[in-house]
Parts: structure tokens; C-alpha cells; sequence
């Protein structure tokens, strides 16, 4: 069983495109103080149609930048906090008995919806983070059998606090594959923590931001139209063979155990659109490659045991690697 699939909008293109992504850009900047980079990239998976992990110790506005985004974005939105009783169910549904007309109901899980935040997603098990998986590849949800398919636009939005804080079980590999991109949510600036204490502290005793002032700007099919404009944002065979070369690099470089497979030239090749659109270019450079690669690499690479001995990050090995892949001239 499968729904109906919408009629499939014309694509938004050239500068329209930019100014709408611009628009949600600035609406979720009202509640999402600083951190400029971590809002960009998120908007990048966006318009490329992918699913985003973001990391960071707990209290650093993970989601409330979710939070924000859907305000932003006049479509459905579900949040699932992700516990070590949570189970697979609780996320794409279940059947559920009626007496009375003696059959089995299908009672649809959270992950029916335009937005999901999985919120804290590794402090539950591997069972119940893998219940995604289907959702995020293949954009259906099978129950007692019967296949849904998931109305478009579909985002994932993934929270994690870092592995080595207590109560966390670490994502299997096979999933951290299925995100986009990798975001990573360090501690702000002093000016923009004071800019924060001074936005809630303001006249209100509660502890969060207002996110009242954040108004929608766009619907499902606008962000449809807007992913498809994307998809059509020119790349040399230059630029994709530059791509393919970060990612293969990757496989034999010395310290990396675990090099990026094609989903990762692939993931290159996408965020790069979505960069470029952010730029206002219809075009993609090799910096767009350059600058959205360490967010869609680093959980994608896997570092030899001597590389952790010394306190190397995935981060610092592939700035290194780019350094030495030669990008082509523009």
C-alpha cells in the first residue's frame, strides 16, 4: 500500500532561489543567535534534499535551531525524544487491533511528517536508531508489511551530544552514512552569548527563546520546487572530478582505516549545489567543494587506532588531505 504522490512543482531557480533560501535564512537567524557556519549548513541540507546529524554538548541551541526551522517552514513537524526504552515502533507506527471490526489498524508513527527532529538520537540503541534508516533512504515506512511512502519534502534532523558523554550508544555506520552532512555546534562567541542572556533574560522568567517572531516563509511545495532548482545548478566535470578525488583520497590516505564511499562524492556534489545557490551562483566552484567538504566527510571516515592514540579529529586529518588534492583551476 503507498500514498498518492503530489503533483511535482516547477523549479525555483537564479535569484529567486537565493532570495527564498536567504528569506529562511534570516527568519531562523531571529531566535538563532550566531553560529552563522552551523546555519548555513543546515539550510544547505535543506536544499539539497538530505538528512543533517548535529553534535554538540548539551545547551548549545541544537534544537532550537530545529525549533526555529520549522517555524520557518509552514509544513509538518514532529519531534521524537530519542531514550534507551524507545522503541522502533514508537517511530514509524504500529498495528493496532479493533474488536469491533475484527481487523488491524494502522496507526502512523511520528516519522510521517515534513520535519523530523530525532532528538538526542545515541541515547537509544542501535535497534532503534536503525528504524530510520528505511525513512531516510528510501523515503517509505514499511508496517506489518505494507509499504507508506512519505510525502515530500522529508528532513531528518538528528541531535547527539558527543560520544564520549555518559548514556550514549554510538550510531552504526550504515546510518551516519544516510546524513548529508555532519554539523557540529561549538560554544558561541562572548558577543553572541551576551547577545543570547540579553534576548531571554529581557523582561520574561522562562529559560528559552521566543519563538513567535520567526514567521513562515515557505510551504512544502515551495521547498520541493527549491530542492529541484538546486538539483539544476550547473557543475562542470571538472568540479565532479575534483569531488571524486577528495573522496577517494580518503580511502588510502595514511590514518584514515575507514575511507568515504560513493555516497560520500555524491554527498560532495549535492551540498556543493546547495552552497553555491546560498553564494547566489547558479554555477558551482571548486570552493563550494572545498568548504562543504570536512561537513560531509567527517562521518564518513573512520581513524586508525594510532591517529585516536595521538588526539587527531577527523576534522584536522581531512583539511590536511584537501591540502594535498590539487583542485582545478577556475
Amino acid at each position: 500500500m503507498t500514498t498518492a504522490q503530489p503533483n511535482v512543482p516547477a523549479p525555483i531557480t537564479g535569484t529567486e532561489l537565493a532570495q527564498r533560501a536567504a528569506a529562511v535564512r534570516d527568519e531562523v537567524g531571529k531566535a538563532f543567535i550566531g553560529q552563522d557556519e552551523v546555519l548555513d549548513q543546515i539550510l544547505i541540507a535543506l536544499l539539497a534534499g538530505g538528512h543533517v546529524l548535529i553534535e554538540g554538548v548539551p545547551g548549545l541551541g541544537k534544537t532550537l535551531v530545529v525549533r526555529a526551522l520549522s517555524k520557518a517552514l509552514d509544513c509538518g513537524y514532529a519531534r521524537v525524544q530519542f531514550t534507551p526504552d524507545l522503541m522502533p515502533s514508537d517511530i514509524s507506527g504500529h498495528a493496532v487491533y479493533d474488536p469491533k471490526t475484527e481487523t488491524f489498524n494502522i496507526r502512523r508513527g511520528p516519522v510521517f511528517t515534513n520535519l523530523l527532529l530525532a532528538d538526542e538520537i545515541n541515547r537509544a540503541p542501535a535497534k532503534t536508531q536503525s528504524a530510520l534508516l528505511e525513512a531516510m533512504q528510501e523515503l517509505q515506512v514499511t508496517i506489518e508489511g505494507h509499504s507508506f511512502e512519505l510525502a515530500p519534502p522529508f528532513l531528518t534532523l538528528a541531535t547527539q551530544n558527543p560520544v564520549e558523554q555518559e548514556g550514549t550508544y554510538p550510531l552504526p555506520e550504515a546510518q551516519l552514512d544516510r546524513f548529508l552532512l555532519k554539523v557540529l555546534i561549538g560554544y558561541p562567541s562572548r558577543a553572541d552569548e551576551k547577545r543570547m542572556v540579553s534576548a531571554v533574560a529581557q523582561g520574561r522568567s522562562a529559560s528559552d527563546f521566543d519563538l513567535s517572531q520567526v514567521q513562515r516563509v515557505l510551504g512544502p511545495e515551495e521547498i520541493v520546487a527549491m530542492q529541484l532548482g538546486t538539483a539544476l545548478v550547473t557543475v562542470d566535470e571538472a568540479v565532479i572530478d575534483y569531488a571524486v578525488r577528495i573522496a577517494g583520497a580518503t580511502r588510502d590516505w595514511p590514518g584514515i582505516a575507514l575511507g568515504a564511499g560513493p555516497r560520500g562524492s555524491l554527498a560532495l556534489v549535492r551540498a556543493a549545489r546547495a552552497q553555491a545557490v546560498l553564494q547566489g551562483r547558479d554555477f558551482v566552484t571548486p570552493d563550494d567543494v572545498r568548504e562543504i567538504a570536512i561537513p560531509a566527510l567527517r562521518h564518513r571516515i573512520a581513524l586508525a587506532p594510532e591517529m585516536q592514540i595521538e588526539g587527531q579529529s577527523p576534522d584536522a586529518v581531512l583539511k590536511t588531505l584537501m591540502a594535498k588534492v590539487e583542485a582545478p583551476r577556475q
